[in-house]
């Protein structure tokens, strides 16, 4: 495995995202793994890096608060395209009335659809961090799973030996 870099299935996991929703959102376009892509090759795994975790959780929330998929992926074009998400990704703040998504930065605010009406926005901030957090945990978790189980096959030697 790629070092820094995370499985579909670990991906799933940490942004919360159906396997299903990884496969299609890298298919139209809306987040491909950066890491290592399957180029729609059988069998190459793919792998996501810590800044796609983000992505796909924003997108997620996004979509769990009512919006579009259609609209999310007009969006995010336009953040991507403007570069607002590449440069300073955890200090892009986003907003949405529910019809549209809005971008503020700055203290100016850029309609990723069209103008309109703030009501509420979600801080890729405070995603980033909470990624942070469960990337710390799943490494924990996997480093005691991987120590357990190193004392388990010791174990079965020592008694295979003894036997």
């Amino acid at each position: 495995m790629k070092k820094n870099a995370f499985t579909s299935k670990q991906a799933c996991y940490l942004s919360g995202c159906t396997s299903h929703q990884l496969r299609y959102w890298d298919k139209v376009g809306l987040v491909s793994p950066s890491v290592q892509s399957s180029e729609g090759k059988p069998g190459v795994p793919k792998f996501y890096s810590f800044r796609d975790i983000v992505a796909l959780r924003v997108i997620k929330t996004l979509l769990d608060n009512g919006m579009s998929i259609q609209r999310v992926r007009r969006a995010w074009k336009y953040l991507s395209k403007n570069g607002d998400l590449i440069k300073h990704l955890s200090e892009v703040k986003l907003m949405s009335d529910g019809n549209t998504i809005y971008s503020v930065q700055d203290n100016e605010v850029f309609d990723a659809l069209k103008y309109g009406q703030l009501t509420f926005f979600e801080t890729i901030d405070n995603i980033t961090q909470d990624v942070k957090e469960d990337v710390s945990k799943f490494e924990l978790d996997k480093d005691r799973f991987l120590n357990l189980l190193t004392r388990v096959e010791e174990d079965v030697l020592n008694q295979q030996l003894e036997a």
